[in-house]
């Protein structure tokens, strides 16, 4: 479940510049497993890939880049799993 919330965050954020070319945007969702990765114009990326590890449990691992509005490139990573949501932003 929490695979999709961060997939839902990283498709507003995409979306919310419409004049942003998508450059790529790859997805394979499977009963198990699931990865994408999209790349905009606008120097938005973010890749994804999940694999469900028991019934109802998912390990999610990704990453995701922007341009700030100050310029700086913004990168996060991060993992999901049943004990949360762990990012890492680094700022460039």
């Amino acid at each position: 479940m929490k695979f999709v919330i961060v997939f839902a965050c990283l498709l507003a954020v995409a979306f919310a510049n419409e004049e942003a070319e998508v450059l790529k945007n790859d997805a394979e969702v499977n009963v198990l497993d699931f990865n994408y990765v999209y790349e905009l114009s606008n120097h938005i990326k973010a890749v994804q890939a999940g694999v469900l590890k028991e019934h109802d449990t998912w390990v999610v691992n990704g990453e995701y880049e922007y341009v700030a509005p100050n310029g700086k490139l913004v990168k996060v990573t991060y993992t999901a799993d049943e004990t949360g949501y762990h990012p890492k932003v680094l700022e460039a």
